[in-house]
């Protein structure tokens, strides 16, 4: 009850009194006011604490679901720029690297180098396609290099080899991947072939 139902209530009593000519309070009257009245404020003072616990109670639940809620990790965008490439092919490129937990930017950057990007770019070695697969090597990363999708994959398993290979040197895999891994254990690094060396340097610089 509110306490101006309370006064009310008690305006009401004086007028009864009025009517019926009762001088002073009604027996009891003043009692039930002031019980009525201290029952009132002490409801509203209990509600008060009650409904700050149930916003503190809420602010936690929602403090542990933010903990509990998994972080996002954002993937690294294609930002090389492909001189051949259409819009399918960035996102074949996007696709490989997230699928062989690479950086897409490097795919790329290996993919500019290679063809600038264009699947139809055929090497004088037999080397086909974006990324540049050789038959033999298309064959045994089981991938057709004529379907651009399947030799972005192809390449960017190789890539992934070859980081591997060499505990994540991307100086070491780029050479590797130009001039096969061999190479680079027998020079401990990138070989000196000027071809390669070029290689390197191109692909490193789109990637930085």
């Amino acid at each position: 009850m509110e306490i101006s139902a309370v006064e009310a209530i008690q305006t009401r009593i004086s007028e009864i009194q009025r009517r019926f000519g009762i001088e002073g309070p009604v027996p009891g009257a003043a009692a039930n006011f002031q019980q009525t009245l201290n029952a009132e404020l002490k409801k509203k003072e209990s509600a008060a604490p009650a409904k700050t616990a149930a916003a503190g109670a809420a602010t936690k639940a929602e403090a542990v679901q933010a903990q509990e809620k998994p972080t996002q990790t954002a993937t690294t965008g294609t930002t090389v720029e492909l001189s051949g490439a259409s819009n399918e092919t960035t996102r074949f490129i996007q696709e490989a690297a997230a699928k062989y937990g690479l950086d897409s930017r490097l795919v790329a950057a290996v993919a500019q180098a290679e063809s600038s990007g264009n699947q139809n770019e055929v090497s004088e070695a037999g080397a086909v396609g974006v990324m540049q697969l050789m038959p033999d090597t298309a064959a045994a990363l089981g991938v057709n290099p004529y379907d651009e999708k399947q030799n972005i994959e192809g390449g960017a398993h190789y890539l992934k080899q070859m980081l591997d290979t060499f505990g994540g040197d991307v100086k070491k895999a780029v050479a590797a991947y130009n001039a096969g891994p061999q190479a680079v254990k027998d020079y401990k690094g990138v070989p000196p072939y000027a071809e390669t060396q070029n290689y390197v340097n191109k692909v490193l610089d789109l990637y930085q």
